[in-house]
């Protein structure tokens, strides 16, 4: 669980003895930015200050408990509350030797805080769901969920308007854009220009231009090219952590490469027959780079070294599913206390240690097959949908252990629901869209369907929220932008006239959509994109 809040600065009253002629007040801008702050986070905050707390030798250690100078609606904030509370202390004593200190060394634990969480957003590797306005670093971007903070996202847009620029992207591919630091990543598979295999590359841009800064060659695909007209060779996103991007090409390996476009290492141990091609993406857990294999046979979950590409551990699905081949990317979530790494497969859906790999529970589906959506959490329970043929949303509580189908479903709901495109919590809602164009929000603890409206054309891509609104991307290449809420509300419909499956990623001031032959930076032409 996290706490989101805009920390616009702490104020620090510090009187002296009794009797003083003097009373000093200091006010301190510390930061702004918008931070979300885990239980973890606090209960670590709070370690912090009752070590500072034993040192100090003032009131501060005499059990008197601190008083806040006035009322602060920031209280709400565990460790900032907790700040706040001992920065405003009475009758410190002026001499005491730990008292500028002691100051001093609450504003860096508070610094601190606030950048590892910063950095965590920025790696994709923040389970609770709260993105950076600045990177989108892996599917569905931090956190995962589709989930922006970003601010001036366009709602209008065509082919000839509000587009900064269009890149053409060699070969195909329907990896969705990740951005990092104002450069985007992506990868995609070119045909030799005679009869050969496909060349699996990366590739970067610079995102404020368009500029294609480096292409480099991954792996040569080997064996057949067969594969589902909706697929590529290049599909599963890649996930971008600090210096680091790391690609994933399903059966054909895994890589990593350096921000300058340098290969670092290379896995291709993980062998299994796919069918139709891969499609899930990777997600990074720690040293973990962690993902499905669900291929014609033996499907499992690996999890490689991030550093070195070794074999971490290789967790095979447990239940004989009739069909066996799936698409779907894991996610990474904390109930109660307890990290998990869930990930739908044929049949069911399974949640893993992340440490070493071992299945903690799974919940079973009729013969599903061929899953795509991610999942989404939220409230306590887990959101999936299930199945190629006959989808369902599933809401599952994921506090359970082994098999438990039968006590930890809360609700089910068929109609509408998506074989491919994952969903999107907003609050107490749930959407989503089918793969025929039917839009829906439901209440995310019972399923109650709230509205149930028809948005035209075929999907594929997933949706995410951006600036208080949520944009859906049809297979046609047109863009619907929807008010969230309990009564269906369409602000636009855009168009750009190619072909797209990707999800879009987003930033400040500006959405990056790949067609099938190009890839745009949709926004205001007059201002920079970072």
């Amino acid at each position: 669980m996290a706490t989101a809040g805009k920390v616009v600065g702490i104020r620090t009253v510090i009187n002296v003895r009794p009797g003083s002629p003097k009373r000093t007040r200091t006010r301190s801008k510390i930061l702004q930015h918008n931070v979300p702050i885990s239980e973890a986070q606090v209960r670590l905050f709070r370690v912090q200050v009752s070590l500072i707390l034993a040192k100090s030798k003032c009131d501060l250690c005499s059990g008197t408990t601190p008083r806040m100078t006035r009322a602060n609606p920031l209280s709400s904030f565990g460790p900032l509350n907790i700040f706040l509370k001992v920065s405003s202390v009475k009758r410190m004593r002026p001499r005491c030797c730990y008292s500028l200190d002691f100051r001093l060394i609450l504003v860096a634990a508070l610094c601190l805080l606030v950048q590892n969480r910063l950095n965590a957003q920025s790696s994709g590797n923040d389970p609770s769901g709260a993105a950076s306005t600045v990177d989108w670093p892996q599917f569905r971007g931090p956190g995962g969920q589709g989930i922006s903070n970003a601010r001036n996202v366009p709602v209008n847009w065509s082919s000839s308007s509000n587009i900064v620029w269009r890149a053409d992207i060699p070969g195909r591919g329907w990896s969705s854009p990740v951005l990092r630091r104002g450069r985007l990543y992506v990868t995609t598979a070119v045909m030799p220009a005679e009869n050969g295999n496909p060349s699996l590359r990366a590739l970067c841009l610079d995102a404020s231009s368009g500029k294609i800064l480096w292409d480099t060659e991954v792996f040569v695909h080997t064996g057949s090219t067969s594969i589902h007209n909706k697929n590529t060779h290049a599909s599963p996103t890649p996930v971008v952590e600090g210096d680091r991007l790391y690609v994933h090409f399903g059966h054909q390996g895994t890589a990593c490469l350096d921000l300058d476009g340098k290969v670092l290492w290379r896995n291709t141990t993980l062998k299994y027959s796919p069918v139709h091609g891969s499609g899930g993406s990777p997600i990074l857990v720690d040293d973990a780079l962690i993902f499905g294999c669900d291929g014609a046979g033996d499907p499992f979950v690996a999890a490689l070294n991030k550093k070195s590409g070794q074999v971490l551990w290789k967790t095979p699905r447990t239940l004989d599913a009739k069909r066996k081949f799936s698409f779907s990317t894991p996610l990474l979530i904390n109930a109660n206390g307890r990290s998990q790494v869930v990930s739908p497969s044929s049949g069911a859906v399974y949640a893993y240690d992340p440490k070493d790999g071992r299945e903690l529970w799974q919940v079973r589906y009729a013969e599903g097959y061929s899953v795509v959506p991610r999942p989404v959490f939220g409230h306590g329970l887990l959101f999936i949908s299930t199945a190629f043929d006959s989808p369902e949303v599933i809401a599952i509580r994921p506090d359970g252990q082994g098999d438990v189908t039968d006590t930890h479903v809360a609700w089910t709901l068929a109609k509408g629901a998506p074989k491919t495109p994952s969903m999107l919590l907003v609050g107490d809602e749930l959407y989503f869209v089918s793969d025929g164009g039917i839009a829906s929000c439901v209440d995310a603890r019972t399923g109650r369907v709230h509205w149930a409206e028809r948005v035209s054309g075929n999907y594929s891509a997933s949706p995410l929220l951006a600036d208080g609104r949520i944009y859906l991307q049809n297979e046609e290449g047109i863009g619907v932008v929807l008010a969230p809420g309990k009564t269906f509300h369409e602000l636009a419909r855009n168009s750009l006239g190619e072909r797209t499956l990707a999800s879009c990623a987003v930033t400040d001031g500006a959405l990056f959509i790949r067609t099938e032959a190009h890839l745009y930076c949709v926004g205001n032409p007059n201002k920079q994109v970072d």
